[in-house]
């Protein structure tokens, strides 16, 4: 059934999709070439409008292309998100392979399931773009559609499936000036801003040869102006806060005795001491009020005295506040679950040493911290004994430290603009992640990562402390900069500057409105093609 529209695409077209497989995989880390990302999509938008072979040659012996079909473009673009998704998220593999107990074959086949899955969003912008657009030689439907579509494909990458990794807006964080527009869209503002100038690149090659040149430097030169705010840096955020964060670098597949166990905390406690201690100057910036544990591949559980008391004399001895991942035994809120679930849980802890508030993780891993339909992915099930069957957190309510409140979220969750906005909705004056980011190990993963904590930073113009198990552990102010952190793969501790804002962005206090806008919008487009292509049915009856 496949084959039929597979032998009516050009040549051509598949080749423009490998390139802008290979385009998109290169503007996220670890390559990074951001500036890519002006152009990277702009040959599948070509490749999707110029597919199939129709009529008689041109003048000049090329071949006369049209529009994909629906189910051309449906393949054509899903084939380039398979790819992107195989560039990008390679490491999949080397995780389920090393700390999920899979063999290289079946590591590899959950790589492959993983690319074919969410490769579905790449199909569907391609199909949507289709029917947007009309058939025949114009395409001006469709190329006025395809931002739209774009961040409606996003969004629904976002609540539907759960994944919503290197939204295409992000590869842009390092750029203030433009990067700013998501305090008031989210970073899909960013996104439609990139798709924008892709479209009028992939208009250039589009319209006939004597107009190409004027339109293709026009869209260059906007892209230009557009990277120039790289080049534009914001005045320095003045911070009168430290936090503390200290990185374990302890390995994911560590062993754990009594005595190892008992000693890793002394170290860590001892570490965390010695910093604050070494800070406590009359020359310094900022007086350490808070410490940070990240998310942590030890056995760290709240109910555990071993654990406990030493994190509370830690507390006591520093005179400080103390966030801390760990095993939550225990419902944080009122709930009738019963007892022995347990959480992925980030506790805090009062200078007085009281364990005073919990925050329990809400979004969870799929296939790291919980078996979605077990029956099905139970060749899966190394990698969730090895991380532990947690429970779902009830509350994103910011923990009080005092006179501040803090918005802590734990790893995964940093990628979910929608979800983070909620610390700073409910009141938190600063944000805090915890994360062990060791399971990527040397891949891009722990980069691209950071930079979506970045954008989240900037969303809701917030300072971030990011504590990590292997890094990389950092401070993020509100525009999305680093300005402090410490190198990967390191035990270390950062005093990591920050400030306290009560201050709401408009994306903060309304969520994704612009993507839901672009949403309607498309399905608008959609509804018009359709009442068009029906009335012109009509008229065509009627002559006929």
């Amino acid at each position: 059934m496949l084959s039929f529209p597979v032998r009516q695409i050009h040549s051509s077209a598949w080749l423009l999709i490998v390139l802008s497989s290979l385009l998109q995989v290169l503007i996220f880390p670890l390559a990074g070439v951001y500036v890519l990302s002006w152009v990277a999509f702009a040959p599948l938008i070509v490749a999707l409008l110029r597919a199939r072979p129709m009529g008689a040659l041109e003048i000049d012996g090329s071949v006369n292309l049209a529009a994909a079909k629906p189910m051309q473009a449906f393949l054509l673009a899903y084939a380039s998100g398979i790819l992107w998704y195989a560039g990008t998220c390679y490491w999949i593999y080397d995780t389920m392979r090393q700390y999920g107990g899979l063999s290289a074959p079946l590591a590899l086949l959950a790589l492959l399931l993983f690319c074919l899955y969410l490769g579905l969003y790449h199909g569907l912008f391609g199909l949507l773009l289709s029917l947007a657009g009309r058939p025949g030689h114009d395409n001006r439907r469709a190329l006025v559609a395809a931002p739209f579509l774009w961040v409606a494909v996003e969004l629904a990458r976002t609540l539907v499936t759960g994944f919503p990794w290197n939204l295409l807006g992000t590869a842009q964080v390092d750029n203030i000036s433009l990067s700013r527009i998501s305090t008031w869209t989210g970073v899909y503002g960013v996104s439609f801003e990139i798709m924008l100038v892709n479209v009028a690149v992939a208009a250039a090659f589009l319209v006939p040869k004597k107009k190409r040149s004027t339109l293709l430097i026009a869209s260059l030169v906007a892209a230009a102006v557009l990277q120039a705010g790289r080049l534009v840096d914001a005045p320095a955020v003045p911070a009168d806060h430290a936090a503390l964060l200290v990185q374990e670098n302890i390995p994911v597949d560590a062993t754990w005795t009594r005595d190892n166990f008992q000693r890793t905390l002394s170290e860590l406690a001892d570490l965390s001491l010695k910093a604050i201690s070494s800070n406590s100057t009359p020359n310094s910036k900022a007086k350490i009020n808070l410490i940070v544990w990240p998310e942590s591949p030890a056995p760290f559980f709240t109910s555990d005295p071993l654990f406990r008391e030493p994190i509370s004399r830690l507390a006591r001895e520093a005179q400080s506040w103390v966030v801390t991942g760990a095993i939550g035994s225990t419902p944080a809120a009122h709930s009738v679950t019963a007892a022995s679930q347990v959480f992925n849980s980030a506790a805090l802890i009062s200078p007085n040493g009281e364990w005073t508030a919990r925050y329990d993780k809400v979004h969870l891993v799929p296939f790291g911290e919980y078996l979605p339909f077990p029956r099905l992915f139970a060749f899966a099930g190394g990698l969730t004994k090895e991380v532990g069957e947690f429970q779902t957190g009830a509350s994103r309510a910011p923990l009080n430290a005092g006179n501040t409140r803090l918005g802590v979220f734990i790893c995964y969750e940093s990628v979910f603009p929608g979800e983070v906005r909620q610390f700073a909705e409910q009141g938190a004056q600063v944000l805090v992640n915890l994360s062990n980011d060791g399971w990527y190990g040397d891949s891009g993963a722990y980069a691209q990562h950071l930079n979506q904590t970045r954008m989240r930073a900037i969303e809701n113009d917030r300072w971030i402390s990011s504590a990590t198990d292997t890094g990389v552990t950092a401070s993020i102010d509100p525009y999305g900069r680093i300005v402090a952190r410490l190198p990967r793969k390191e035990r270390g501790a950062l005093v990591a500057p920050y400030a306290l804002t009560s201050v709401t962005t408009f994306y903060t206090r309304h969520g994704d409105w612009f993507a839901w806008l672009c949403a309607i919008i498309s399905v608008g487009a959609l509804l018009m093609r359709f009442v068009l292509h029906t009335s012109a049915g009509k008229k065509a009856e009627t002559s006929s």
